[in-house]
């Protein structure tokens, strides 16, 4: 009862920052936004419609999937440093995204499907070379062979990096890998919603089961799971949905990995409590990073640096604090 408390207060709290950030930025002048002015000012009206509302969606739905995808991996790997793009994604996504900057242009369009594409690229390849590893359980062959195709797109990417025009091209192949959501628009979010949601149905649905598949497979059977099953329709779901924000957001980086930590620590390791507190956690941290990087500066902040800088501070906090331990 009192973590579905804390659960109600985080969604509470979730609702009410959304609603806020709508009126905070820098028209007409840096602050919060009076509401009544959008009765008034119709360059408000559209800007609140048709840029900020969009872009905190996407920002809500990259924090929720980035974050239940990285408890999912966390709690299947039995690892509490992998992340979501740890299968080949996000490398195989940036490598996607510098292709298409160098050989199709700056097309938003052709970037995202690009990013996407390769980013289950990365995921099937992963799979498809962990399948014909004669040696090891099937997650150390997983392990491997996403360490490896890691590797490989990231040494591709450092291809396209050298063939880049340094005048044009690699700046942008720099600033995409450094995350944002300045571009998002309606089309961006509807083309993204349908995977994710799907995705965080699913995970939110079977979410139970991770306590299982965290225990060896010999118990997971003989309570009524299917281990190697379930854990591919975990990993498909999660990684399915990652491709598909991470392509449109650019690498944001810390989501996956800090927030899961955090979600168990307030509601312990159980998943049918620390599931929906991840989503939810994730959705608030990229929220406010996004915010904060709209906000502050005339120039935007990029979304990645945010995240990856407020993510280390709290990751030492944890690290340092006198509760080092899990609950369970």
């Amino acid at each position: 009862m009192e973590r579905l408390k804390k659960l109600f207060y985080l969604f509470l709290i979730l609702i009410l920052l959304t609603a806020f950030s709508l009126f905070v930025g820098r028209y007409p002048s840096p602050g919060v936004m009076n509401p009544k002015l959008l009765q008034t000012d119709a360059l408000a009206l559209k800007l609140v419609m048709n840029l900020r509302l969009p872009r905190i969606l996407t920002s809500l739905l990259l924090g929720s999937v980035l974050a239940g995808s990285g408890l999912v991996f966390q709690m299947i790997f039995s690892n509490p440093l992998v992340e979501p793009g740890f299968l080949g994604v996000s490398q195989g996504a940036a490598f996607g995204a510098a292709f298409s900057i160098i050989f199709f242009g700056s097309s938003l369009i052709l970037i995202q499907g690009s990013a996407a594409f390769f980013a289950l690229s990365g995921l099937a390849l992963s799979y498809f070379i962990a399948r014909r590893i004669r040696y090891g359980g099937w997650i150390l062959r997983l392990i491997l062979s996403g360490i490896a195709i890691s590797a490989l797109f990231s040494a591709g990417l450092g291809l396209m990096k050298f063939a880049a025009d340094p005048m044009s091209q690699l700046p942008e192949i720099t600033f995409w890998l450094l995350g944002g959501l300045w571009s998002v628009t309606w089309r961006d979010f509807f083309v993204i919603l349908p995977v994710s949601l799907i995705s965080l149905i699913i995970t939110f649905l079977m979410r139970w089961k991770l306590n299982i598949l965290n225990l060896d497979d010999e118990t997971a059977y003989s309570l009524g799971v299917a281990p190697e099953r379930d854990r591919i329709i975990f990993l498909f779901t999660a990684t399915a949905a990652t491709a598909a924000v991470i392509s449109v957001s650019g690498i944001v980086n810390w989501v996956g990995l800090i927030v899961p930590h955090i979600a168990r620590r307030y509601f312990r390791t159980d998943t049918r409590f620390s599931i929906p507190a991840a989503m939810m956690m994730g959705a608030l941290f990229t929220l406010i990073c996004d915010t904060i990087a709209r906000t502050f500066f005339s120039g935007e902040i990029p979304l990645g640096i945010l995240t990856s800088l407020i993510g280390a501070v709290l990751f030492l906090v944890l690290l340092t604090g006198k509760q080092t331990g899990v609950n369970r």
